[in-house]
């Protein structure tokens, strides 16, 4: 049990995100595309929020960065009619969560 190395510092650091799971509905291959972004360095926290209906029509899940919050983003997931709110906790700015939201949704 000696000092921690360089090493151990980096992956204690770069350890993955957390997915909240605080609601029994989430949107169909919602959970899977979250669960690769929490892989993703700086995410820190997922919170899958409300679902709602919407007036259009969406066939494909589509994620769109919706406004900032305090520590991350809101973001709006739409498959179909529905939609879900989606809290993402992160350091990171606009551009850089929307070019995570593709690198998950790609690998889908």
């Amino acid at each position: 049990m000696g000092k921690p190395t360089v090493d151990s510092l980096r992956t204690a650091s770069q350890k993955a995100g957390r997915l909240v799971w605080n609601h029994s509905t989430h949107l169909s291959g919602l959970i899977p595309i979250l669960e690769r972004l929490c892989q993703q360095d700086s995410i820190q926290t997922v919170t899958p929020g409300v679902i709602g209906q919407a007036k259009g029509h969406c066939p494909k899940m589509q994620l769109r960065v919706s406004v900032p919050i305090r520590g991350g983003y809101k973001v709006i997931a739409r498959q179909g009619k529905t939609v879900q709110e989606v809290f993402i906790l992160t350091p990171l700015a606009q551009s850089e969560l929307e070019t995570a939201l593709a690198i998950a949704m790609k690998k889908s």
